[in-house]
């Protein structure tokens, strides 16, 4: 089944949780201890990796998070290293999953995030000078450096810009992409802001950059960002033949969602310099009717029921 077709995968997880629920499913094996998942060194997925490595933890699993780059992530996944991704964010990542088709080497589990956008953005002081489109940028070019800040070299955004500056759409031709991880980004867009000075950078929801700072999203980008200004749906996945090996862990994932406000206040703490597994363990805490829905149809590893073991991993 292609991951191209979400609905259809989305309706193949439904039925799944059902037979769980009828008791079909068998449960997960030793082999399924060690849960490998992807982080491409975004706060969002930091969060979300550290939200699943708690309620994983309490299971009785042992999720182990490696830092890997979108191209190195899908590519881990492609060879069987890595088992599941909660970051797959359609459809700025759309080559990758189709590469993933054509080898047919992964599985959409669910969709775990609606609402989220991910496109060009300037500080609002810099839209109230007249900068409120792509098309925009050109008309003061030397105010910007004819620089865009970007992410880690490698994400699929980047290759949008590069790709857009060198088609001279919007008339960028001679632009720079300047490639950086997210903090170092921030960074410059903060240094920029102290001094009202013009910059131009990807931004994206969910992420506490749009609450630190007076941001404007720009139009004009649907061609490379999609419509709605980047608007986005996270997905998460998992290798070719995981769910089947490892019904129980599956189950898990495919009833974990999140939302934008959950997931901009872990951002929050986590780019406050908090510990990203403490910081989703007092979320959860804090907000225990999360983690119902999330259990349904799901046991610890052992076999035993989920919800009073994960209760009593938060100290309830």
């Amino acid at each position: 089944m292609k991951i191209a077709t979400p609905i259809r995968q989305l309706l193949c997880g439904a039925a799944f949780v059902a037979a769980l629920a009828s008791g079909a499913a068998a449960a997960d094996d030793a082999a399924c201890k060690t849960i490998r998942l992807s982080d491409p060194g975004w706060t969002d997925i930091t969060a979300t990796n550290a939200t699943a490595s708690v309620v994983l933890d309490a299971l009785g699993y042992q999720p182990d998070v490696k830092t890997l780059s979108v191209p190195i992530g899908y590519q881990s996944m492609k060879n069987g290293e890595i088992d599941v991704f909660l970051g797959n964010w359609m459809p700025a990542q759309k080559s990758f999953v189709d590469d993933l088709n054509a080898a047919k080497a992964a599985e959409v589990l669910t969709k775990n995030l609606e609402g989220a956008k991910f496109t060009l953005a300037v500080p609002s002081y810099v839209a109230d000078k007249g900068v409120k489109d792509f098309a925009d940028l050109q008309k003061q070019a030397d105010s910007f450096g004819r620089k865009i800040y970007g992410i880690e070299p490698g994400a699929p955004a980047n290759a949008n810009i590069q790709k857009m500056i060198e088609a001279n759409d919007f008339n960028l031709k001679g632009w720079d992409l300047v490639e950086s991880g997210e903090q170092a980004m921030l960074a410059q867009v903060k240094r920029a802001e102290s001094q009202k000075e013009n910059i131009v950078f990807l931004a994206w929801a969910p992420h506490p950059m749009n609450t630190q700072f007076k941001i404007t999203y720009l139009s004009g980008g649907d061609a490379y960002f999609g419509a709605n200004y980047g608007g986005a749906e996270v997905y998460t996945l998992a290798r070719t033949g995981w769910s089947e090996k490892c019904p129980n862990a599956a189950t898990v994932f495919r009833n974990m969602r999140f939302n934008i406000d959950m997931e901009n206040e872990l951002m929050g703490s986590i780019l406050d310099g908090q510990d990203p597994k403490a910081a989703a363990k007092a979320w959860l805490k804090a907000n225990p009717k999360t983690i119902e829905p999330w259990l349904s149809g799901a046991t610890t590893l052992d076999g035993k029921p989920a919800l009073p073991a994960v209760q009593s991993a938060l100290g309830f």
